[in-house]
């Protein structure tokens, strides 16, 4: 019997841009998930008054909490950008690995920079993110 593993894993292959694109895509699915009950505890908060509003923007104000929502923020447009890669790759557009590697490094690039421009908006606007 060979010690050779039965099929490919880590240890064999080095991780490749599209492989790291594609777990990178399904982590940040359940990020959003989780990053949607701090979305669903402000909401009530909102709806319950100006008291619980209060507590929750104390809450929220904290920095590691700013931090996390940076990081959903960055979540969120890497998701939705990948998520228009696979509608081309659906309809049967970008399967050239040229093609492939280029919209992922675009993935990348316009996540970073999409999240950039909307933290620099928010913290620029009157009372934001103080």
């Amino acid at each position: 019997m060979s010690n050779r593993p039965l099929s490919p894993h880590l240890q064999i292959y080095r991780p490749q841009l599209t492989s790291v694109l594609s777990i990178t895509h399904r982590a940040t699915g359940v990020a959003l998930s989780v990053g949607t009950v701090i979305l669903l505890y402000w909401l009530q908060a909102v709806a319950r008054g100006p008291e619980a509003y209060a507590a929750a923007q104390e809450l929220l104000g904290f920095w590691m909490v700013k931090v996390a929502l940076a990081g959903w923020t960055w979540a969120f447009f890497y998701h939705l950008c990948n998520g228009i890669r696979h509608l081309f790759w659906d309809a049967g557009k970008g399967f050239e690995l040229s093609t492939v590697y280029a919209s992922g490094y675009t993935v990348l690039g316009a996540s970073a920079v999409l999240t950039l421009l909307t933290w620099a908006y928010v913290l620029a606007a009157p009372g934001g993110a103080a």
